[in-house]
């Protein structure tokens, strides 16, 4: 969507074509036939870091549909909270206070993680694309509560992996980006409206520019005429034509295309970094109460299954439902994932009550089970080498995809900027560079200088 609205706005005739039937793909919404209910897939949210997602969202005018909050409330069984949230204090220390005062922490875990963010601010990712999050927990003598309550409770499930499997710049990139460059950097923001809904706002952009959205049509092989210099694209939905081609193709719809494409050196080189991903599960557990469960718009729920509490009712107030709808998230888990819905359902409003003491009154009018088995793909160690550039082995093909080389794991801010990067070496090849990739925010305070 990014590539295809970058290059609509520098004046291509262009043809998005998706293989459903509603925009968004990993990141959308749907009515759960179950429920009668139109959720979204997972929770997804951003940060004010992701100056390319935002840039898109500005782009086709939806930027005022994100929700956007500074402080994270951590809860603990029995109900304990603890708020993280900026200071007046410059960066990097404007979440100092906050940390200090937090009673999920022990004050050897306040020191760890303080010892483990100064060290990461000396860190050179170049010199430890091969360790893992977890060696260097342990090398940096964080504790269990450190690693437990936020490790690997808010950086792992955020990468979508266990400490251990997950390559040290990554876990880095997230802690200077959300907690050290700048209040601004570490703004979270959730949509306010489903997410397909959020993005139908592409659909009306591409059209006012003379460009469509083509719904139920995956391209499935191409073909390339070297005579015309075209591609010609089979689809559920009938033949396509075009000059330039952007596969924007999550890694494994990728290595199944590769088969269908035209023989071309380099694509058994793009075929073994495929080889080299891996997918990582995200499960949502949705779930509506007859009352009003809590005040809270989100949390993070420490030393249970469930990682992370949404309550949609307050994030999406359009939905006018009476009572309460919450979302809960569990991620890296392939535990919970091999759950039945019933296991899952039960395990979650269980744990629920040991939060929310409200939950014990209320009825629980429906819920529904969401398993997003590839919801991202990992980032172990050494998988910089597996992340293709944008240019493709074919002509006029360019790549796209949160799974790209793009500096970023496996968000939508990736995503975004892959469809940037995109939408640039197309301008390129036809002659008319754009620039369409917004810069990273400058740090701010004392991180100028660090």
């Amino acid at each position: 969507m990014s590539a295809a609205c970058a290059l609509a706005e520098a004046g291509l005739r262009v043809q998005l074509v998706e293989r459903r039937g509603y925009l968004g793909g990993r990141a959308s919404s749907y009515r759960h036939p179950g429920v009668d209910e139109v959720i979204d897939n997972c929770q997804h949210v951003l940060f004010g870091c992701c100056t390319n997602l935002i840039g898109f969202y500005t782009r086709i005018g939806v930027e005022k549909k994100i929700h956007w909050t500074r402080t994270m409330t951590m809860i603990e069984p029995g109900g304990q909270r603890s708020a993280l949230g900026p200071s007046w204090l410059p960066a990097p220390l404007h979440g100092l206070p906050s940390l200090l005062t937090a009673k999920a922490f022990t004050r050897a875990d306040k020191k760890a993680l303080m010892r483990a963010f100064s060290t990461i601010l000396r860190l050179d990712p170049k010199g430890c694309s091969t360790q893992s999050l977890g060696t260097w927990l342990r090398q940096n003598g964080q504790t269990e509560g450190a690693i437990n309550r936020f490790w690997r409770l808010v950086i792992a499930s955020a990468l979508n992996a266990d400490v251990d499997e997950i390559a040290l710049p990554y876990a880095a990139k997230v802690i200077r980006e959300l907690f050290l460059n700048s209040a601004q950097a570490g703004a979270m923001g959730m949509s306010s409206v489903p997410l397909s809904e959020l993005y139908a706002g592409a659909e009306q952009f591409l059209r006012e520019r003379g460009g469509e959205v083509v719904f139920n049509a995956g391209v499935e092989s191409g073909k390339w005429d070297e005579e015309t210099s075209g591609w010609t694209l089979p689809t559920r939905a009938g033949t396509l034509f075009a000059d330039y081609l952007v596969l924007a193709f999550p890694f494994e719809a990728m290595a199944k295309l590769l088969p269908q494409m035209p023989p071309a050196a380099g694509a058994e080189a793009l075929a073994k970094q495929i080889e080299r991903h891996e997918h990582g599960p995200i499960c949502s557990v949705h779930l509506w109460f007859d009352r009003e469960i809590t005040e809270l718009e989100h949390a993070v729920l420490l030393d249970r299954e469930i990682h992370w509490m949404y309550n949609k009712s307050r994030l999406q107030p359009g939905r006018n439902a009476k009572g309460s709808y919450l979302e809960l998230v569990v991620s890296a888990s392939h535990k919970f994932a091999a759950l039945s819905r019933e296991e899952a359902i039960d395990l979650a409003l269980g744990e629920l009550k040991e939060f929310f003491p409200a939950v014990v009154g209320a009825k629980l009018e429906k819920a529904a089970l969401v398993k997003e088995v590839r919801a991202t793909f990992t980032v172990p160690p050494g998988i910089d080498a597996a992340r293709p550039g944008s240019v493709s082995p074919w002509p006029n093909c360019v790549l796209a995809g949160d799974w790209i080389a793009t500096g970023w794991p496996s968000t939508m801010e990736s995503a975004a900027r892959s469809g940037h990067l995109a939408a640039e070496a197309v301008c390129t090849a036809i002659g008319a560079p754009h620039k369409f990739m917004n810069p990273d925010l400058k740090p701010r305070g004392l991180m100028r200088i660090l």
